[in-house]
């Protein structure tokens, strides 16, 4: 009997573009509400849009607008500011 193999969701970065496993993206929602926060356990309802840990992509979602685009929306720079600060961004390349 072949054993099953659980598939890997994949998501795609809006900062670099690359697709990469769902866990070791960070999930950006906007709730039903119009709020946008980040979703930590990546099940909450909204819409969402992923981002690599990275400070680079961060900034380089936030400078092609790429997070507006995937949320449909247009994002205070408060929000960024807030997701800036309050996350702990990697540095690496």
């Amino acid at each position: 009997m072949a054993v099953k193999v659980r598939k890997i969701p994949l998501r795609k970065c809006t900062g670099c573009g690359e697709m990469k496993s769902k866990k070791e993206l960070i999930r950006v929602l906007l709730e039903p509400d119009g709020n946008v926060t980040i979703d930590a356990t990546g099940k909450k309802n909204g819409r969402g849009a992923y981002i690599c840990n990275k400070l680079e992509c961060f900034e380089k979602a936030v400078k092609t607008k790429g997070l507006e685009r995937s949320l449909k929306t247009q994002i205070p720079a408060e929000v960024f500011e807030k997701l800036r600060n309050d996350y702990e961004w990697s540095n690496e390349q």
